[in-house]
């Protein structure tokens, strides 16, 4: 490769390294485990239309804009975000937006680098036959159990937080050999062997035969019911709100991992030609091949209705809580091969996504505080752990999720939102054009110049602005300024902890039901005690600790605000609350570390 850049930079060592990291950065969990879902429960084959609609307006703007932005950032010595936004628009304010570019990676990367160490831990439980003999509601409770740090399924004393500190470790170990040592070979490793695992587990899943290996359909079935289209649901902006959201997650745009790998591209290297094929080859993973496992599989064992109802768990559910099940039907030999296939290409997609959020932490403590590449790897290491541990040990109390809606979500667009802006309006899409076309070996259709500077910023403000104030059962025809009510699911619904139910209140005495029904009883998983109550075959199961008194009795009517028991109780909203804080004290500190950074190049002169 070319290289232009200052003396003394890192540059990646091929091309092709490049692109297997920057597709790395790409194709991730969501690939194999958000996809299908979202397919599944927006229309069918008709989501890829509002998909590739995303894909055309907003995924490959977002990508040749951050791409370009990278590499003019990095002609300057640039790295980060922070500094790339203020030299292209010579303003502090935007230095500030640059902050999202280094919080957001340190927040997804605090739970990603979580649930890259579970797959490690299930090729482990593949290899050793953990799962063999198990039925599906054992399956299921071993991974709660997982979750569970105090009690162990297996033997193995703290396994989740050993397996996060193993996860967290070889991250550091990696990010501390460099750009082409580390990273790149990493990617050169993990990209091709993922998509071998992947073509191996599409291969079984769609030739799955009813009546062999215990199936009860054709695996094709799972394909077929897939891409079968729902033309209805493309009236529906929730299926386009999902499409836009799934090209966020799916291309990790909006995040400044791809401004970090493009500071490091030469200025006469063909950007436009790398970030289309780093995008296209991640298409063809989640489209070609992330549609072909998980689906097929699930329905020739389960049919059609149940995974529509498993489906309703997420891609967590289905990946985690049923595959290893679904492959023990394999035998014990094939059982462990697709366990460690499967779980194994989830492992390399997280890790080569997860070094891809490490970058531009390293890249900011290397150029602004002069540290060497090893310690920058080991901060971002303990940040990592200090901000993480939290959504290992209270997973259930939704610290997790916390950090993925704020950190994985939110900030993404509103990060996506200013920096279009940004490169349109302030930058100049002149400038911007020449940037994105400098070395270029293909030639870019100049439809992309009205789309960069009008269509694309129009629809992330329009998204931005539509998931603050979704109103209540999406009903937008309502739409007023008196008596709006905004949806839980809402950005002020969110804020205001619209949804909770009764148990608002941080530390209390009586705990109350958050639902209606009937008390079944006290029922015992991973040797854990819960209040079950059930309402029309719907069952709601609470945690009673050793030191809460139950005060309803079974069969007895319960509604929402009943007591059920009391005790010394700390209620979800805490935790909640307080994975805001830490993600609120994470920008702050980002942002003070940034304006030091500031004052000392321009004391040294280096702006």
């Amino acid at each position: 490769m070319s290289s232009n850049l200052k003396p003394g930079t890192e540059a990646w060592g091929s091309r092709v390294g490049l692109v297997l990291a920057m597709a790395g950065n790409a194709v991730g969990f969501g690939n194999f485990l958000r996809f299908p879902v979202q397919a599944v429960q927006n229309g069918g084959g008709a989501f890829i239309i509002p998909y590739l609609v995303s894909l055309v307006l907003l995924g490959l703007p977002l990508l040749l804009i951050e791409w370009s932005s990278g590499r003019y950032g990095g002609k300057y010595g640039y790295h980060t975000t922070p500094m790339i936004l203020q030299k292209m628009s010579n303003r502090k304010f935007w230095m500030y937006i640059g902050v999202f570019g280094i919080f957001s990676n340190i927040a997804i990367a605090s739970y990603y680098c979580y649930m890259e160490s579970w797959t490690i831990s299930y090729v482990y439980h593949s290899i050793v036959g953990t799962f063999s003999g198990m039925d599906q509601h054992q399956v299921a409770s071993f991974f709660s159990g997982y979750l569970d740090v105090t009690t162990s399924s297996t033997g193995i004393p703290f396994e989740a937080i050993l397996f996060f500190l193993l996860c967290l470790g070889l991250n550091i170990w990696i990010l501390s050999k460099g750009l082409s040592e580390g990273i790149e070979k990493a990617a050169k490793i993990g990209v091709p062997l993922l998509i071998f695992f992947g073509i191996f587990l599409a291969i079984k899943g769609i030739s799955l035969k009813a009546g062999t290996d215990g199936a009860s359909f054709d695996g094709v079935l799972g394909l077929n019911f897939l891409w079968t289209p729902e033309f209805d649901s493309l009236t529906n902006p929730k299926v386009w709100l999902a499409a836009a959201g799934q090209i966020f997650f799916t291309l990790s745009v909006g995040m400044g991992c791809i401004h970090a790998y493009a500071s490091y591209v030469g200025s006469k290297d063909d950007i436009a030609c790398n970030s289309m094929s780093a995008g296209f080859m991640n298409e063809f993973v989640e489209i070609v091949l992330g549609s072909s496992i998980i689906i097929p599989i699930a329905i020739g064992y389960f049919g059609i209705d149940k995974v529509v109802e498993l489906t309703n768990l997420g891609g967590l559910g289905l990946g985690f809580r049923t595959m290893p099940f679904l492959f023990a039907q394999w035998g014990e030999v094939m059982s462990a091969l697709a366990g460690v296939a499967f779980f194994g290409l989830l492992f390399f997609a997280g890790i080569t996504s997860s070094l891809a959020m490490g970058t531009p932490v390293v890249g900011f403590f290397r150029d602004e505080y002069g540290w060497s590449r090893k310690k920058a790897a080991i901060g971002f290491g303990l940040s990592i752990l200090i901000l993480g541990l939290p959504t290992v040990l209270f997973f259930q109390e939704g610290v997790f999720d916390e950090y993925d809606y704020w950190g994985g979500t939110v900030a993404l667009f509103v990060f996506a939102m200013f920096e279009s802006i940004m490169f349109a309006w302030v930058f100049g899409l002149d400038k911007g054009w020449k940037e994105i076309t400098e070395g270029a070996d293909i030639k870019l259709p100049r439809i992309f110049i009205p789309i960069l500077k009008y269509v694309t910023p129009v629809i992330l403000i329009v998204v931005f602005v539509s998931s603050l104030i979704r109103p209540e059962n999406d009903e937008w025809s309502k739409l007023s300024f008196t008596g709006w009510k905004v949806h839980n699911e809402s950005i002020i619904g969110q804020i205001t902890h619209k949804g909770i139910g009764p148990n608002k209140d941080y530390f209390v005495n009586e705990f109350y039901s958050e639902g209606s029904g009937i008390v079944q009883g006290i029922v015992k998983e991973n040797s854990r005690d819960f209040l079950q109550v059930d309402n029309n075959g719907n069952s709601r199961l609470y945690l009673v600790k050793k030191n809460y008194e139950v005060v309803v009795k079974q069969g007895e009517v319960v509604e929402v605000g009943t007591p059920i028991f009391k005790g010394n109780i700390i209620n979800r909203v805490f935790y909640i609350d307080m994975a805001r804080i830490l993600l609120l004290s994470l920008f702050i500190g980002i942002a003070i570390m940034v304006y030091f950074a500031y004052n000392r190049r321009k004391k040294l002169n280096l702006l």
